[in-house]
């Protein structure tokens, strides 16, 4: 039975769908075409798209994605359709970009604005709710950035495009922090066995606790606590 199905297999189909295999020097054709627009468009959209993209930009090169492939491969989208989606699509960028350059409550409402994620070694938990990010997702982050602990940097911003800017604490000035290596963050404490610098492990905040019960996170209220570094940046 395997074997009959198998036989009645239409493998021009299979590989072609409904066209001929003339239709592949086509396919070939348009792409060739295609790309030639893509590369023009982006040329007049400037580097700053390609290289920096905020959410309405992504928007725009997703919407030209979606136009330049549809005529690559199906017969009955003309490749003149797609251009004028392009035309379009381009001018809505310019008029739009035009007004994000004249009013500061235009370019917030059409590409956000930068927020405040570390500020004196702590966690901005307000931001972090707004901006959809998570502890774990910024400590990776930060670790490429070379920061092992909380302390050594002065303030961290999310940039409009999603990048992150870190501003550092010279090594004179480098504080008790939330140490952010994967080993340290695990061993979390709800009692203190000594005396020391622990910081919250939820927001960062650090001070001196004696032995005994470690109790609430004077700014977040949680209860998980971790031994603090003073570990200065290697650089």
């Amino acid at each position: 039975m395997p074997s009959f199905i198998f036989l009645n297999l239409d493998l021009k189909e299979i590989f072609l769908g409904k066209e001929d295999w003339a239709f592949l020097w086509e396919v070939a054709l348009r792409t060739g075409m295609m790309f030639l627009v893509i590369i023009i468009f982006l040329r007049i959209l400037g580097k700053r798209s390609v290289k920096q993209l905020s959410i309405f930009e992504l928007v725009v090169i997703i919407g030209l994605g979606s136009a330049a492939g549809d005529p690559m491969f199906y017969k009955e989208v003309g490749i003149l359709t797609c251009a004028l989606v392009f035309v379009v699509v381009i001018g809505l960028y310019n008029v739009i970009t035009f007004f994000i350059g004249k009013t500061e409550t235009f370019e917030k409402v059409m590409e956000g604005s930068p927020s405040y994620l570390i500020r004196d070694g702590k966690f901005s938990i307000k931001n972090f709710k707004k901006e959809k990010i998570g502890n774990q997702e910024l400590m990776s982050e930060l670790r490429m950035c070379g920061v092992s602990q909380l302390g050594q940097v002065e303030t961290a911003i999310e940039e409009m495009s999603g990048d992150l800017s870190v501003f550092f604490y010279e090594n004179k000035d480098v504080k008790y922090g939330l140490p952010i290596m994967p080993e340290s963050v695990k061993k979390t404490l709800n009692f203190i066995p000594e005396e020391g610098y622990y910081a919250c492990e939820y927001c960062g905040y650090t001070e001196i606790k004696n032995p005994g019960s470690a109790g609430k996170c004077r700014i977040c209220e949680k209860e998980k606590w971790v031994v603090a570094s003073n570990q200065k940046r290697v650089t």
